[in-house]
């Protein structure tokens, strides 16, 4: 059946918690659609506890009998104990050697699905386990959704990227709290050619029903649980005819905040590539949490229950094939030349920061305000873009694009999919988000970004120069090595992942290593609100051999900040024409 977007009345989501800690931000990119016919997902771990390190798991053989720990994602707790497989695959953090991929977004939904008593299974295990146990997209979903099945489901509404080398899917699933065991979901597959996001806002709304999930079938590009629709109906929170149901406006309809806060970040990234979304006002208004709530949707079907009609489209045909570069810069967004860009209001301070400390929600004389939220922020542990390539093996075929840190202000360096060892700087272990760590790769970028945030306008252009120096320059990399392991790999495969390995290994830590120098000159540079001289990344002495500066210049605040300043000041902080 084709089912369509319909309304529930008043409900209770906990918008404010995901907000909050849990606003991460995935994109979608289909082999069709990418300029070199990989697929890309992309994740952003924000959360102000997250921090950014890459967990590994080695393939390993298990006896009958083993147990598989579980613990919390979020905040290592141990939950519990499944049983074992007898083979599970390497995972580097959420890509493993089969070039399969996974990221999330937690759009919470319904407040009586939050939590489900007796359940373990969180959304980071079940990720890490699906990881363990298949070799395709399909199997992964099949795998997770098993797996609630059994076991039932300890999180709240989740969205999944999920991927492999050759397709792409959206995986949209929440737990049927204290009335079932286990979850409803919906899982798509992003059609070929096109490209998705999601921004911790349910985004699946119309799908054809099926009447059984056929898994080996690599033709049927729906699956769901059986329940999807009965149980809604069961329990209250639909009242409709099947033929009007719809995933997101049923478990996560969407409220102002699902569009301003989780939403627009999709439309910024979609506008970017799609020339029709960028032109649309309709879409440019939802963005802004402006709803319209017409008689018929935008292909004239009816639309009864008046849902929003200008809501996005779940993916979108880019103008252009998109890059590995248009990918990475999707993920360092601060709404840049749209209506909601964070550089030109007062809370952009005087040197044009995008960015805003939290809370998201503010009162002044009764009245509640926001806090724009972009792609980009200052509390991401670490984020990726896993590129999956089918036209090479697939320990050297995926490469997991790493990053710390704030995206605007990280490098993304590539680990291969088949490595066996994670390079120091960026192994879970060395530090924390409670214990420095010189060697950590997570405190150094740190370091480097919240400095640029006092002076952004001056700090940032460089690490953006730097950054893209040393992207470039892995991508050259990434080439050669892809060559020489390719040859390896016909000779002796093991060979061939030692080589991606070292090389891997290599440059996470050359890079760390180079960026602590970075922070070194960019903290002279720029100390004490001056800017002294610099050849490269050095100071420059004042020519007497004494390592003493030439004068530093004042950049001070600039005009437009300057006028800010004066006012409401009166006469306080005027010089007299005669002093």
């Amino acid at each position: 059946m084709k089912i369509k977007m319909t309304l529930i009345g008043t409900v209770m989501v906990l918008m404010a918690a995901h907000q909050g800690s849990r606003a991460c931000t995935n994109l979608i990119i289909t082999r069709g659609a990418s300029s070199d016919g990989s697929v890309m997902i992309t994740y952003a771990a924000d959360s102000h506890t997250r921090y950014g390190s890459i967990a590994f798991y080695p393939a390993a053989d298990h006896a009958p009998g083993t147990a598989c720990e579980i613990y919390h994602y979020e905040n290592g707790k141990f939950l519990g104990t499944i049983p074992e497989v007898a083979h599970t695959y390497s995972v580097v953090q959420f890509m493993n050697e089969h070039q399969v991929a996974i990221g999330e977004t937690t759009f919470g939904g319904l407040d009586s699905l939050q939590s489900q008593p007796g359940a373990f299974l969180d959304y980071g295990s079940l990720m890490r386990i699906a990881l363990q146990r298949s070799q395709t997209a399909r199997q992964a979903i099949k795998v997770i959704t098993d797996l609630v099945a059994q076991y039932g489901y300890a999180s709240s509404g989740e969205s999944f990227s999920v991927s492999d080398k050759n397709e792409a899917w959206i995986l949209e699933m929440i737990g049927k709290g204290k009335y079932e065991k286990g979850a409803v979901w919906v899982a798509l597959r992003i059609p070929d050619g096109t490209v998705s996001g999601h921004a911790n806002q349910a985004r699946i709304t119309t799908f054809p029903f099926q009447k059984q999930n056929n898994w080996d079938d690599s033709t049927q590009e729906v699956y769901h649980s059986p329940d999807v629709i009965s149980f809604a109906l069961k329990q209250g929170f639909y009242s409709g005819p099947e033929t009007a149901f719809s995933f997101s406006d049923v478990y996560n309809p969407v409220t102002f905040g699902g569009a301003r806060f989780c939403d627009a970040r999709v439309w910024s990234f979609f506008r970017k590539i799609n020339g029709k979304i960028r032109d649309n006002e309709d879409h440019t208004r939802y963005a802004l949490g402006q709803f319209d709530r017409d008689a018929r949707y935008p292909d004239r079907s009816a639309n009864p229950n008046r849902f929003v009609t200008n809501r996005l489209p779940l993916w979108v045909k880019p103008d252009e094939p998109v890059t590995l570069e248009q990918v990475m810069a999707g993920m360092r967004d601060h709404y840049e030349e749209t209506p909601l860009d964070m550089r030109n209001d007062p809370g952009a301070g005087p040197f044009r920061l995008p960015y805003r400390w939290r809370p998201m929600e503010f009162t002044v004389d009764g009245v509640t305000y926001l806090n724009e939220r972009a792609v980009a922020t200052q509390q991401t542990g670490y984020s990726f873009v896993a590129q999956s390539r089918p036209w090479l093996p697939d320990p050297i075929g995926g490469i997991f694009w790493f990053g710390v840190d704030d995206a605007d202000g990280c490098v993304y360096a590539p680990m291969y999919c088949g490595i066996h060892t994670i390079p120091e700087s960026y192994a879970r272990g060395n530090g924390s988000m409670i214990t420095w760590s010189e060697t950590s790769a997570f405190w150094t970028f740190s370091q480097v970004n919240n400095w640029a945030y006092t002076r952004y306008d001056m700090i940032h252009p460089e690490i953006e120069e730097y950054q893209a120096e040393w992207e470039k320059r892995f991508r050259g990399e990434v080439a050669v090595t892809d060559q020489q392991a390719s040859a390896l790999w016909q000779k002796n495969p093991s060979e061939a992942v030692d080589y991606v390995t070292a090389y891997s290994v290599y440059s996470g830590d050359l890079l760390v290593s180079a960026w602590k120098k970075f922070y070194h000159y960019l903290f002279m540079k720029y100390t004490d609100g001056n800017l002294k001289a610099t050849e490269g990344h050095q100071l420059k002495d004042n020519g007497n051999g004494k390592n003493i500066p030439p004068s530093p210049k004042f950049p001070g605040y600039g005009r437009e900040w300057e006028r800010i300043m004066i006012q409401g000041t009166g006469e306080r902080l005027k010089v007299p024409a005669a002093h």
